[in-house]
């Protein structure tokens, strides 16, 4: 009865050292298992950051780019791997050492492959200063060239680093796969419409993402445990068990809600065309010399003494082979002015290529260039281009016509290697000519044609059907009856040239320079159905200097199969020219000449985007190493994106109101004006008319202007009235068009620009810092 209940002796459980006699794979112990679990993550970043090379380099010319990008992913991870155990704060110098080196040495992989010339100091500078406009405006296929490789390189191992520290040190590898996605994701933009869908690198992104995530995350020196719940309370296992559970089930239903929310959306997209992003950057501009340069034709011919190049021919030279140079190519016409008309893409060495017309004999002609009094940007240059060595050149492939954005110097000497094409004249008898949409711009008769010009045309195309025999006749017309003088004044417009075709002989007509010979020629075929355009250029005796006396513009005109087909229309040495009452009698009333000249405004060219800080990695571990890594690099991505929303949205408010004809301009500052209310929160209805917007828009400034006299900043001032002269514009623009002023487009610009200025000072300050980076203006549709 009174016995003591028998006493049980515990025994403590045996204490974990550390160090197992017997390492086991489910204990992360062993050569094999450290390697399992460093391995897998560090490889995975390797791979997405080289996959962004891969599609990145569709739109670069040959493998260098990709391999760049690929050495740069290799190098920023190994870097952090490799110092995984030292200080935090010293991966980021390390880091930085390793790609400036890097970096060196791929702007001199770059620079020989550009055959660029200077020293790669010279290069670096010029690259960090011009690397973000020069490759949103670079041609198709991109050059692999130091300032259009600098920002993939730099962007590269920036992202590789914040991943491997995020990924590596903390364990947060779905965290650390952010900037990878994200610099995967802005390659992808960038290339946009510019080459197919990367649909096997982004599958094959997937699944590298994927098998990283498949290992156990943490620390590479941290092991790796079997249950995480081991040697806990049973108690405590079971809650440890239920909350892992729950939030495991919590991450399934976000994961297939959100793809059932977004995958109808992404389903929409997939039959859009991208966005490309360089709309919406300017591309290199010329002068109204080099827009229209053959109103220098004449001033050339009062001085044909005048040196303007050297030329050294190495394939051909003789005066009977030695080619005409292009100087450009002239498919604008609106009764005024010939105008270029190109988009200038920055171009490298090699330059695209086109497919030689069937049955045409394609020679390679290699001339050394050197400039002397030429001015201007425009590169003089045998006509096609194939390649250009000793100039940085920008590039229209629509003309052939190549431009040098710096512009031209004394002693600028380049070489360039050009495919010249000759075609089968045995088939220009017969051949056609092309029509519709695609050859619109150089069949485009402008409005105002004289009467005579008109009658003209149809007397010459009523005697030949064909299309050749149309050009020979429009030719034969203009040699047999006029007059080459130098002295013959400037100008092509409408009543230039009918006093040129119809003047009295006596009074100054029926002569002039090649200028009014070509243009002439181009505007009766154009009557007449031709497709046809105007060249300048130079026609050199041989190799030598090439003297203003040689600059020459000529007519083409356009043949199915054939190419572009040079004519000449100029008279015959020692030949009189037959009066033009012999073929044609014009009305008696002819026009005396004017010249009217075509207004050119420049737009001003945009500031190269300032490059970003890169990010610091501070010391810490767990959060504190989270926050210094992951918190630098998502700010320094954040930097770069708020940075090129404010570059692109500076480039379109200044496409709005510096580029086009006058009612373009009107327009883009109603634009302006239309996006401002949308800022503000009070979007125009699209069924409002101007005279409504306008009132709206005076409505929304004066509630804004009182909230903000209610508080304690002072309120801002507008001009009244400002919205409802600028819709009286726009409806000038509506219901008048074409007499709308420049000094009108002016006056709109600065009356949208006040406008937006004030509702935007009017909002409270953080609405005024997001303002300049909303991205809604450039994807609104109009």
């Amino acid at each position: 009865m009174g016995r003591d209940p028998p006493v049980v002796t515990l025994s403590p459980a045996p204490t974990d050292t550390g160090t197992p006699d017997t390492p086991t794979p489910e204990a992360g112990g062993g050569p094999l298992g450290r390697v399992l679990r460093v391995v897998p993550v560090p490889l995975a970043l390797i791979l997405m950051l080289a996959l962004t090379g891969v599609v990145l380099g569709r739109v670069y010319a040959g493998p260098l780019l990709t391999r760049l990008m690929v050495g740069a992913a290799v190098g920023s991870v190994l870097v952090s791997v490799a110092a995984r155990r030292l200080p935090s704060w010293l991966v980021a110098p390390l880091s930085m050492a390793g790609l400036a080196g890097w970096t060196a040495l791929s702007l001199k992989l770059a620079a020989d492959h550009a055959a660029l010339p200077g020293s790669l100091g010279d290069v670096a500078a010029d690259a960090a200063r011009n690397a973000i406009p020069r490759l949103l405006t670079a041609m198709i296929p991109v050059e692999p060239a130091p300032d259009t490789v600098l920002v993939p390189l730099v962007a590269t191992w920036l992202a590789g680093l914040t991943a491997a520290e995020v990924a590596l040190r903390t364990g947060r590898v779905l965290l650390g796969y952010l900037p990878p996605v994200l610099l995967y994701a802005g390659a992808v933009y960038v290339v946009g419409p510019n080459a197919d869908p990367a649909i096997a690198p982004t599958v094959l992104f997937a699944a590298v993402a994927a098998a990283g995530l498949a290992v156990p995350s943490g620390p590479a020196d941290r092991p790796a445990s079997a249950d995480p719940t081991a040697g806990l309370a049973p108690a405590v296992r079971a809650a440890v068990r239920l909350r892992l559970l729950a939030a495991g089930a919590a991450g399934v239903a976000v994961v297939v809600a959100l793809a059932a929310l977004l995958a109808p959306v992404v389903a929409a997209q997939v039959h859009d065309r991208p966005v490309d992003p360089r709309r919406y950057v300017e591309p290199p501009q010329v002068e109204s010399l080099d827009e229209n340069p053959l109103i220098r034709i004449s001033g050339w011919a009062l001085n044909p003494d005048q040196q303007l190049l050297d030329v050294r021919t190495e394939t051909g030279g003789t005066p009977q082979d030695t080619p005409r140079i292009r100087l450009a190519v002239l498919s604008d016409y609106d009764g005024v002015t010939w105008r270029v008309g190109a988009t200038y893409r920055n171009a490298g060495r090699i330059l695209p290529a086109t497919d030689p017309a069937p049955g045409a004999t394609a020679d390679t002609v290699r001339q050394q260039i050197t400039i002397a009094d030429l001015t201007g940007r425009l590169l003089p240059a045998v006509p096609t281009p194939r390649e250009v060595t000793g100039a940085r050149v920008a590039y229209d492939p629509a003309t052939g016509t190549l431009i040098r954005p710096e512009g031209l110097a004394p002693g600028l000497r380049y070489t360039v290697t050009s495919v010249r094409e000759r075609p089968d004249t045995n088939l220009l008898a017969t051949a056609n000519v092309p029509a519709g949409d695609a050859v619109a711009r150089v069949l485009r008769v402008a409005d105002g044609a004289p009467e005579q010009l008109r009658r003209l045309a149809s007397q010459l195309a009523e005697e030949n059907g064909a299309p050749y025999a149309r050009a020979t006749a429009i030719g034969n017309f203009l040699a047999e009856h006029y007059r080459v003088t130098a002295d013959a004044p400037s100008g092509h417009a409408y009543p230039n040239l009918a006093f040129f075709l119809f003047g009295p002989r006596n009074g100054g007509g029926q002569r002039g320079t090649s200028e009014q010979f070509a243009a002439a020629f181009a505007v009766l075929g154009r009557l007449t159905g031709l497709p046809t355009r105007v060249v300048v250029g130079f026609e050199p005796k041989g190799d030598g200097p090439v003297r203003a006396a040689d600059a020459y513009a000529w007519p083409e005109v356009l043949f199915d199969g054939l190419g572009w087909v040079p004519f000449d229309p100029m008279p015959r040495p020692n030949e009189e020219p037959r009066p033009v009452e012999e073929d044609f009698r014009p009305t008696p009333d002819a026009p005396p000449p004017s010249e009217v000249p075509a207004p050119t405004t420049e737009p001003t060219a945009t500031p190269p985007a300032a490059a970003a800080p890169a990010p610091a990695v501070r010391r810490g571990l767990g959060t504190s190493v989270l926050v210094g890594g992951g918190a630098g690099g998502l700010l320094l991505l954040a930097g770069l994106v708020l940075l090129t929303l404010a570059v692109l949205r500076r480039n379109l408010t200044r496409a709005r109101l510096e580029r086009g004809d006058p009612g373009q301009r009107i327009t883009g500052a109603w634009r302006e004006l239309t996006d401002a209310l949308r800022l503000s929160g009070h979007p125009a209805g699209d069924d409002l008319a101007a005279a409504e917007v306008a009132a709206q828009a005076a409505r929304t400034l004066t509630n804004a202007r009182t909230t903000q006299a209610s508080g304690p900043g002072p309120a801002t001032e507008a001009p009244d009235g400002a919205v409802d002269e600028l819709a009286g514009l726009l409806n000038q623009v509506a219901f008048a068009p074409g007499i709308t002023t420049p000094a009108q487009a002016d006056r709109a610009a600065a009356l949208a620009g006040g406008y937006v200025c004030a509702l935007r000072a009017a909002r409270p300050w953080w609405r005024r810092l997001l303002w300049t980076v909303h991205p809604g203006p450039l994807r609104w549709r109009r």
